[in-house]
Order: C-alpha cells, then sequence, then structure tokens
C-alpha cells in the first residue's frame, strides 16, 4: 500500500484480486484499485467507511486534489473509499487497446458481460470483507454509481449500513425502450431551453450541420466529425453549464483556410474533448446493457429515435441535438471505436444479461437510504425515480430543481450535508 500525503488528505492505495466471474471463483482474476481518502491526524482513528461508487457507466472515481466539496463534507465522519469500478481507472482499465489482446469480438463480449453492476458489487462485497471483516459501510452512490447500489441492497444488503443515491435512482423494472422514450422528451426539452436562451444560435447551428452534410470533416485525433455526430453535443445539457459550453463552443467554428471556408482547428479539438466515448468506451459499450434482465436492448435508442422526428437532421426547423444515447453508427466514425464494432453488435443482442435487481428485497429493504432526485435531470428520469424510492422501502428523497445532474459535484457539500441529515432524521 502506497501512502502520500498533500493538503488536507492523506491518500493510500489498494489494489486487490478479483475473479472476472464471480460464479466461478477460481477462475480467471482481475485487479481491483481503490484510494482510501482520510483527514490528515484521523489515519488511526476508528472511523466509519464511505465507499464512493462513480457515476458513468465506465468512469473511474474521482482523483482528490485537496479536501474540498462533498469529501470534505464526508471527512468529517468516515474515512471514504474511492473505488474503480472494474474496467475503470486502474482497475482492469478497458479501451481498445487493452481490449485487442482478445482474439475475436465474441471473445471481447464474452469478457464485457462481466463488467455491470452485479459484478461491481461483488467486487464491493470482497473488498469490505477483507477491510472491515463483518462491519458494514455507508454507500455514496452518483448516478451510475446509484444503480450500483440498487443492485448492492438486491444481492448483498447485509454488507450495507446505510445508503446515500444523489441523481441516481434506478428505473428499476421499467422496459428500455420506454426509459429512452423517457429521456428523448426530456431532451426535447432541454434544446427548447438551449434555443430560447441562445436564439442565435439556430442559424448557427443550421450552417455548421449544413456544412458538415457537404464536407464531413477529419477530427484531429482521428474519426470523421458527421451532422449526427456533432449533433450529440446535446449530451452536456443536463450539466449544470452545458448550455454555455456549446453556445461558447460555437462562436467560432469556421475560418479562412487555404481552400475557402473550413472548420476551426480549435472548434474541432473542443468537440473531442466533450466525447469521452473513445477512451470510456464502456460508456459506450454497456450503456443500454445496464438497463438489461434477460432480454437484450437491440440498440434501443436508435429504434426509438425513430418516433421522434424531431430530432431528423432533414427537417424544417432548429436542429434539435441528441443526449446521451448510444448508436451503433458511432462503431463506424468514432476511430478507437471501430475496432470494436462486433463485439458492440454482440452485445446489443445478447439476452442472457443476469436479474439486476430482487424486487421482493427491495420492497422489503431495512437498510436506511435517502437519496436527491434532481427535477430536471436529463440522464436519470425524475418519474422513474419516484417509483424506484416508493419501491425501496424506507427511502426518503429530496426532490430539488436547485440543481441537475452535476450537482454532487459542483455543489457536493451541501447536498451531502443534506443528506447525511436526512439519514439522521434531523430534517
Amino acid at each position: 500500500m502506497a501512502t502520500s500525503r498533500i493538503p488536507g488528505l492523506v491518500l493510500t492505495d489498494h489494489e486487490f484480486e478479483v475473479p472476472l466471474d464471480h460464479s466461478n471463483p477460481t477462475g480467471e482474476q482481475i485487479t481491483v484499485f481503490s484510494r482510501e481518502v482520510v483527514a490528515p491526524g484521523r489515519e488511526n482513528d476508528d472511523l466509519p467507511y464511505l465507499l464512493f461508487l462513480q457515476g458513468g457507466p465506465g468512469f473511474p472515481s474521482p482523483r482528490p486534489e485537496s479536501s474540498s466539496g462533498w469529501i470534505k463534507r464526508a471527512l468529517q465522519d468516515h474515512r471514504i473509499l474511492l473505488l474503480d469500478q472494474r474496467g475503470t481507472g486502474r482497475s482492469a482499465p478497458v479501451n481498445y487497446q487493452t481490449l485487442a489482446q482478445f482474439e475475436s469480438g465474441q471473445a471481447q463480449a464474452d469478457y464485457l458481460t462481466h463488467f455491470r453492476a452485479d459484478s461491481i458489487v461483488l467486487d464491493s462485497e470482497m473488498i469490505r470483507q477483507q477491510l472491515l471483516g463483518e462491519h458494514k459501510w455507508s454507500v455514496l452512490g452518483q448516478s451510475y454509481g446509484g444503480f450500483c447500489i440498487a443492485t448492492y441492497l438486491s444481492i448483498a444488503p447485509e454488507g450495507v449500513k446505510e445508503a446515500i443515491f444523489t441523481g441516481g435512482l434506478p428505473p428499476v423494472g421499467q422496459p428500455v425502450d420506454d426509459i429512452y422514450r423517457a429521456t428523448y422528451r426530456c431532451v426535447i426539452e432541454q434544446n427548447q431551453r438551449y434555443y430560447d436562451r441562445y436564439p442565435g444560435d439556430v442559424a448557427r447551428v443550421r450552417e455548421v450541420v449544413d456544412f458538415l452534410s457537404h464536407n464531413p470533416a477529419e477530427l484531429p485525433g482521428g474519426g470523421i466529425l458527421s451532422p449526427r455526430r456533432f449533433q450529440q453535443l446535446g449530451a452536456i445539457f443536463g450539466s449544470r453549464n452545458g448550455f454555455e459550453t456549446l453556445h461558447y463552443l460555437l462562436e467560432e467554428p469556421f475560418v479562412p483556410g487555404a481552400q475557402g471556408v473550413e472548420l476551426n482547428l480549435s472548434f474541432l479539438r473542443g468537440i473531442e474533448e466533450l466525447q469521452s466515448y473513445e477512451t470510456n468506451p464502456i460508456y459506450a459499450l454497456l450503456h443500454e446493457p445496464i438497463y438489461c434482465e434477460g432480454f437484450a436492448s437491440n440498440w434501443s435508442a436508435e429504434r426509438v429515435l425513430a418516433e421522434y422526428p424531431e430530432f431528423s437532421l432533414q427537417k424544417d426547423g432548429p436542429v434539435l441535438f441528441t443526449g446521451e444515447m448510444i448508436y451503433p453508427w458511432m462503431f463506424d466514425e468514432y476511430r478507437f471505436l471501430q475496432p470494436l464494432k462486433e463485439a458492440a453488435e454482440i452485445l446489443a443482442a445478447y439476452e442472457e444479461w443476469p436479474q439486476l435487481y430482487d424486487l421482493d428485497q427491495l420492497r422489503n429493504n431495512i437498510v436506511p437510504c435517502v437519496a436527491t432526485v434532481y427535477y430536471d435531470d436529463m440522464y436519470v428520469e425524475r418519474g422513474f425515480s419516484e417509483e424506484t424510492a416508493r419501491l425501496i422501502k424506507g427511502t426518503h428523497i429530496w426532490v430539488t430543481n436547485e440543481y441537475v445532474h452535476s450537482g454532487l459535484r459542483l455543489s457536493g457539500e451541501r447536498i451531502l450535508d443534506r443528506l447525511l441529515s436526512m439519514l439522521r432524521g434531523e430534517i
């Protein structure tokens, strides 16, 4: 274990060997990484653990630089364990390079079937037992991390003392197509709000789309910027400053070049920086399967899109941006997703996904649970979250429009303080 100190934090690295397939505990093993965080001077105190499960899927835990935000509040009462979920960060990372070790797309897909919430939870339980023995820990889940908590309460509730969801009460029991119908409707509303704020961008966006329709652009890092890839920038609308980020990106999309007008390098680079599908491909490969239990997604977002002609690039009127949906064409147009196309097709057609949620267990839950539900959440539909809160016995929710999905990152100290007060019965 390596320990380092930065102002306000003591950080200790942990690595654990866990089975790739928990149903075969003596089979192939992978390494899962976590970082323990404690306040200086409290390293030897008997503090309860708080496990943090990051959003995604496919993104590592935060790399703390200071005692701030939700970490600052948590350290008043806990030592924190920041888990890199399998396939992310330092935990058996998944990308086109590591997956190139496999001899076929089928082998890649078989491997990736072990990277959903059920496996993440069983990794967490093995880690808890090694660190705490029979003691329980508290769990904080942001976005997809909250989905993992609902799975935790289904398959290993004996390990959880209390659970905190932030923007992450999952749509338990909802058909995957209905989930995407709800999110498309929400994205339409966000587009309307964007153009209400920046009406001048209606013409600018159309200008970019028309240019790309005749001149698909090669991006600096490879791959093609097509109109539909440009349309995906709406994925940032659910963050606090998403509207501003896109608006300022659109201020200078064109420059005069040797052959006439061309797309500005800084504009192209800015788009690449906003699209992390290639560096975090689990997000693209498993985004739809995180909703699947005994059925295939069959490219749900692509199929459901046909029900919403508002997103057609050929229609008159403002161009509507799409959200965080994943489409099969991405594995043609994103350079570093191209080697994963066969695996993506296999995973989209895969029907043997195991259950993630035990409805009876959740209805009889005895673990104290609190959650913040964001009224205008573009990624996790509020109505479905409220239904899940009613399903998980004893869950208390705070519904707010003061924040959007990224609330924990932007105002984490206040949000976590309120949720902890709710757990303690103080409010």
